[in-house]
């Protein structure tokens, strides 16, 4: 048996599929340690794992509160900058304090997030075998898909590969003050410089919780790249209190803007008042970003409530109004619920790209959302049948992706065999 350590950031779109990842591992019997900031430990607990905090003194419990409600209120370029900033504090910390704790603890395998920017460099300073696990959209880049941090369509032609390229420059420029603290790792240790970005991902084994029939055509995968689909499981995830009684039977809207850009409350005005003349019941969850008596009235009495059983909640939705974090897209793809979406920040305005192009859901950019465009676009999802259609495919597609006991097995393999697990 291995004892695997993880390595992701303490918000719930990394750690449920990290956790739940971990749970399944150890559920064979394995042994499991998520090494993260204190506010990761709860999480590790409901999972089962073991936890070994680290950046006690950057992060205290009750940090990502704060940090959250500084990015829950911003959006687009100015939510992306202070993404950066905040992951160049993390890796920062991770460098620092998660190498002298693995040898402590004795781990001999890692499950590294693609978003844990330096985990691939700690790996190989260590001579620890790891895995790469892409809990976000897909990070590998390639000429022919658009930088995940755009909405820019898939096109098949000369001038988007180029525009294609000169995101990705781009891209690389912003995250330039990451990527210099990792360099400078490398030089400390001894490792050679990273010429390429795809050096930072695994070569034994790449997941990703995507299914296959959610990303854009790609000609450019490692070998070793497997997509898995969603890693969930509800017997990993804390409990969440919902009030059952007060669901009417009415056809359920569920609404989440996810833990993170879940700020701009008047988001949550518009989506009711979208959804006020619905023979439907709308239910929102505010994911923390406040508590439910601190909203003002909205437009139809939804059902409010600070966090939600959302995987419960999603088998008995007819639409979710989301803002495209990866997590909740593939959710509701699994229960076959389609979709509209309104991206914020980050990757989500590419997740929400892909779900305009599978035919899933439709899309309202945040810059164009008012009470009629987002009303026309709910209507549109549920009285258009091939939006539901093309969830259903989905979740035949994700039901046959293997999901997080697939994902199990591969990580297994790769760690037993110390091969490449080729596709």
């Amino acid at each position: 048996m291995s004892h695997f350590g993880l390595l992701c950031p303490a918000a719930s779109g990394h750690l449920n599929p990290m956790t739940t990842l971990g749970h399944a591992l150890r559920q064979r019997g394995h042994r499991v340690t998520l090494l993260t900031i204190a506010d990761g430990q709860a999480k590790a607990l409901a999972a089962g794992l073991e936890f070994a905090p680290i950046g006690a003194s950057e992060y205290p419990e009750g940090s990502t509160r704060a940090l959250f409600a500084r990015l829950g209120e911003l959006s687009g370029a100015a939510a992306f900058r202070a993404t950066v900033a905040h992951f160049q504090q993390a890796t920062r910390v991770v460098l620092r304090d998660a190498p002298p704790a693995l040898r402590q603890l004795g781990v001999d395998a890692l499950l590294v997030d693609q978003t844990s920017f330096g985990g691939a460099s700690i790996a190989q300073a260590l001579e620890l075998p790891f895995v790469s696990v892409s809990c976000a959209l897909l990070l590998n880049q390639d000429p022919d898909v658009p930088p995940v941090n755009t909405g820019w369509r898939y096109r098949q032609v000369w001038w988007a590969r180029l525009r294609n390229r000169l995101g990705y420059e781009l891209l690389g420029r912003l995250a330039r003050p990451i990527t210099e603290i990792v360099v400078d790792y490398r030089r400390q240790q001894g490792l050679p410089p990273l010429s390429d970005p795809s050096q930072a991902y695994s070569q034994l084994l790449q997941l990703c919780q995507q299914p296959a029939a959610l990303e854009y055509p790609r000609r450019q995968l490692p070998t070793c790249l497997h997509f898995t689909g969603p890693l969930t499981d509800p017997a990993s995830r804390e409990p969440a209190p919902f009030p059952w009684e007060r669901l009417t039977g009415q056809p359920l809207i569920y609404a989440s803007m996810g833990t993170i850009q879940n700020r701009q409350l008047g988001m949550f005005q518009t989506i009711a008042a979208a959804c006020q003349q619905l023979d439907a019941q709308l239910v929102i969850a505010l994911g923390g970003g406040c508590r439910p008596e601190a909203l003002p009235p909205l437009p139809g009495s939804p059902l409010v409530v600070g966090y939600a059983p959302q995987l419960e909640l999603l088998q008995r939705a007819a639409l979710t109004i989301t803002h495209a974090g990866l997590n909740t897209v593939l959710e509701s793809l699994a229960q076959g619920v389609p979709m509209v979406a309104i991206p914020i920040a980050n990757d989500q305005p590419g997740v929400a790209a892909r779900v305009a192009w599978s035919g899933s859901g439709a899309v309202v950019p945040l810059k164009r959302l008012s009470e009629p465009r987002l009303r026309q676009a709910i209507d549109r999802v549920l009285a258009d049948g091939s939006y539901r259609h093309n969830a259903l495919r989905l979740q035949r597609a994700i039901q046959g992706s293997g999901g997080v006991q697939q994902a199990a097995d591969l990580v297994e393999q790769a760690i037993a065999t110390g091969r490449p697990v080729l596709r």
